[in-house]
């Protein structure tokens, strides 16, 4: 068995798991969210744990460790959420929240309008800065990806989104 999967994942107070036919429901204070189970795999809830199980160690066994893995960053992010930071790093770079949609200005001949899906939340401090939040760390990781992907840090001055501490190597340019 999966060392990853045999570790119970622990449902800290506020958090009600509810197991049901193939598929986990986790509710908690920042929202709910739901995972279908594998073919094989098995979910048993103990008091405040629940426990990764599965019948045939030939076929289940491979997704018994991810299937522990996104429980408990389910149980995270309905108790504590997820954060990305990026940074925009350029003359003139702006980013700013209206309404639905997230206006960035980048240095093209036109304002990008980027969407902002449900469930997740974008904040501005600054101008050139923007925060994204949400209870599901593969849809807050996702928007943030396609956000940066918009115009990601130019090898040469660095300009361009980039995650929060995010080390970028700089070429050397032409020499005379």
């Amino acid at each position: 068995m999966s060392r990853i999967a045999k570790a119970p994942v622990t449902l800290p107070q506020g958090v009600t798991a509810t197991v049901a036919d193939g598929s986990v429901t986790v509710k908690g204070a920042k929202g709910t969210l739901s995972l279908s189970l594998s073919h094989g795999v098995s979910v048993v809830q103990a008091e405040k744990q629940l426990q990764v199980k599965y019948a045939d160690p030939n076929v289940a066994r491979m997704h018994a460790g991810s299937t522990r893995a996104h429980l408990a960053n389910m149980v995270q992010g309905v108790s504590k959420g997820y954060e990305k930071k990026l940074e925009l790093v350029g003359v003139g770079f702006r980013a700013q929240v209206q309404g639905k949609s997230l206006n960035l200005t980048l240095g093209f001949s036109h304002p990008v309008n980027f969407p902002i899906p449900e469930g997740i939340t974008i904040e501005t401090p600054s101008q050139t800065e923007i925060v994204i939040r949400g209870v599901d760390v593969q849809k807050v990781g996702q928007v943030a990806a396609e956000i940066r992907d918009v115009r990601p840090p130019e090898p040469y001055k660095g300009k361009g989104v980039r995650y929060a501490n995010e080390q970028i190597s700089l070429k050397e340019g032409k020499k005379k």
